[in-house]
């Protein structure tokens, strides 16, 4: 379990801070802001629901990786965008929803499934 969640706390590094490192030092002009509208849109919050799901299969030990998943992409805008643009701290909040919603849901389907 523990390797487990290692590893995910490694995906959410590249995904939250790495992407974004990645598509403001390459990617110029217009490019850079269909890749940030890519990450904000659709790579982050599909990466919150699977965050999610995986959270919720056992939710009594991995309930922190939504939070911490949340406040690596926070710390990854602020860093590499803008710092303390509080339009990013919208998105980390519907990100964190997103990722409760879905342990939420994982952890009700195993408990019907396995009661």
């Amino acid at each position: 379990m523990k390797r487990n969640v290692t590893v995910w706390l490694i995906l959410s590094a590249i995904i939250m801070l790495l992407l974004p490192w990645l598509a403001v030092t390459f990617i110029k002009a217009h490019g850079g802001m269909a890749a940030c509208l890519a990450l904000l849109f659709g790579i982050n919050p599909i990466y919150s629901v699977v965050v999610g799901v995986f959270a919720g299969k056992n939710s009594n030990q991995l309930w922190h990786l939504p939070i911490i998943s949340a406040l690596l992409f926070l710390l990854g805008t602020w860093l590499f965008f803008d710092m303390g643009e509080m339009a990013f701290v919208l998105y980390m909040a519907a990100y964190l929803v997103l990722s409760i919603l879905a342990m939420l849901i994982t952890k009700l389907i195993n408990k019907k499934t396995n009661p």
